[in-house]
């Protein structure tokens, strides 16, 4: 009898992780594709696309289908999702296995349809969607199918889901556009503005991964970083501090603070105690910023605590409810291709 792989897929803004059923996480690469300009021809995807960033000639692009939660680009997302599935899964056409796929919340119900067509179309049988946060959730081990109020904050690269959760759905959430690109996006202009020094998205991530932090470091850290001259337009190497990142990051972990405030504002009165009992668990690539929880607690004054691999919570969800799907049916959407229920 053919061995059928069910796969769960955590689609990303910045990386694309797959879940297979009884192995675990079996791929993780960056949500990049590199094409001709001209042609749209696909020249690479994934790692090999993601080197290309900020290296590229004119007439090659290296593009993340997906921007801020949603689809940029939707040809390029399919591409990507069929070369990533057919890595994993290979070509069993007789043994076509089931899929149960997160995807930024961002997606509207079309775009939501055409994903699952793309899956069934790169040799998935049945496609079910489960919510990005409650994904997050199940990755993590929270007891949220209980009557008792539980808050997940998952950021990724391009929008934070902000979500609180009773009796196994989601009670009161917002979907914000804070997340690690927007971060990026500030260490870029703060360098910008102060050094005049341009820098890429490539270098400003290094730099948010090294030496970020949403609190004053008690030791200070420096790092050497090469841009561009804004006043000379020749290259120039500049020593920042974990100082400078901070004054960087100040206003968008301050804006992310008002979005977690505004949420437990609308939560139910009872459900808002258990949260301020139980506190707050944040996931995704973005939470692990140095001192995040720390500056949400001196603002808050709300528990809060970062997943040990924030990065695979929601992958790790989607698999959880593959290992048992019939325990887990009521959390996922019933979608086929065509959205036939």
């Amino acid at each position: 009898m053919a061995q059928v792989n069910d796969i769960g897929i955590d689609l990303g803004t910045s990386n694309v992780l797959i879940y297979m059923k009884g192995k675990g996480i079996v791929l993780r690469q960056p949500a990049v594709v590199a094409i001709e300009r001209e042609s749209k021809k696909v020249l690479a995807v994934g790692n090999d696309a993601y080197r290309m960033i900020g290296r590229t000639p004119s007439n090659v692009l290296a593009v993340r289908p997906l921007r801020q939660g949603t689809v940029a680009d939707f040809e390029l997302t399919s591409t990507m999702l069929r070369y990533f599935v057919g890595n994993v899964v290979g070509r069993r056409m007789f043994s076509r296995p089931r899929a149960v796929i997160s995807v930024p919340s961002g997606v509207n119900e079309v775009e939501k349809r055409s994903i699952i067509s793309i899956m069934f179309d790169a040799g998935m049988r049945r496609t079910q969607l489960l919510d990005r946060p409650i994904a997050a959730a199940l990755g993590v081990g929270l007891q949220f199918q209980e009557a008792y109020g539980t808050m997940i904050v998952d950021m990724g690269a391009g929008v934070t889901d902000i979500a609180v959760l009773s009796m196994g759905e989601v009670v009161v959430s917002s979907c914000v556009p804070i997340g690690g690109d927007y971060f990026d996006d500030a260490i870029i202009r703060y360098l910008r503005k102060k050094h005049n020094l341009l820098i890429g998205e490539r270098t400003a991530e290094e730099i948010k991964v090294n030496i970020g932090c949403a609190i004053p470091m008690a030791n200070e850290i420096t790092m050497d970083i090469t841009g561009r001259n804004l006043i000379s337009g020749m290259p120039k190497t500049l020593a920042i501090t974990s100082a400078d990142i901070y004054e960087a990051l100040k206003e968008p972990v301050s804006e992310l603070i008002e979005a977690i405030q505004a949420v437990i504002e609308r939560t139910p009165p009872q459900l808002a105690s258990d949260i301020f009992e139980d506190g707050i668990v944040f996931t995704g690539g973005a939470a692990a910023l140095n001192g995040l929880s720390e500056a949400i607690y001196a603002a808050l004054k709300v528990p809060c605590g970062v997943a040990d691999d924030p990065q695979t919570s929601v992958v790790m969800g989607c698999g959880r409810a593959l290992e048992d799907l019939t325990g887990m049916k009521h959390l996922l959407g019933d979608a086929r291709r065509g959205w036939n229920r």
